[in-house]
């Protein structure tokens, strides 16, 4: 974990859904050794997504879980829609609007929204604003033409 201020991250999914980027993210965040937290507001949604964690690839094992199932804080990717950081992740996913919380101890921030959806993209400038006067780094993500991740801002 960090102790200089967290890195706030935008993905703007413009061609791809959640289900197809979250999966690719969590791998490269796991890929640098850290433990992730991925926050949702909605419990259908979190209980989809680790269903769909399981089966998103073939060639692929994400080891993840619930906050609600048994030795949560074990988990390197752990789903919830609580506040806290009971996996003590190094990178916390916000979807669907989740709210933050309190970053502190936390190296990066993802927050991915869908550009296709008004209300989503205006929340999303709300919180880079909100975000950079707190004083965190912040950089924002769009989907190249291709395939792969461009750095804009």
């Amino acid at each position: 974990m960090t102790a200089g201020p967290c890195e706030v991250w935008f993905y703007h999914l413009e061609r791809s859904p959640l289900e197809a980027v979250l999966p690719e993210l969590l791998e490269k965040t796991m890929g640098r050794g850290w433990k992730a937290l991925v926050r949702g507001g909605d419990p259908r949604r979190l209980e989809a997504l680790d269903q769909h964690l399981w089966t998103f690839r073939e060639d692929s094992f994400l080891p993840h879980g619930l906050v609600s199932e048994p030795m949560a804080e074990r988990q390197p990717v752990l789903l919830t829609g609580e506040d806290g950081n009971p996996n003590a992740g190094d990178a916390v996913f916000l979807i669907d609007g989740a709210d933050p919380g309190d970053l502190s101890g936390v190296s990066r921030c993802i927050l991915l929204f869908d550009g296709r959806n008004d209300e989503a993209l205006a929340q999303a400038r709300g919180r880079w604003s909100v975000f950079k006067k707190a004083g965190h780094p912040v950089s924002y993500w769009r989907q190249g033409v291709e395939r792969g991740w461009e750095k804009q801002a």
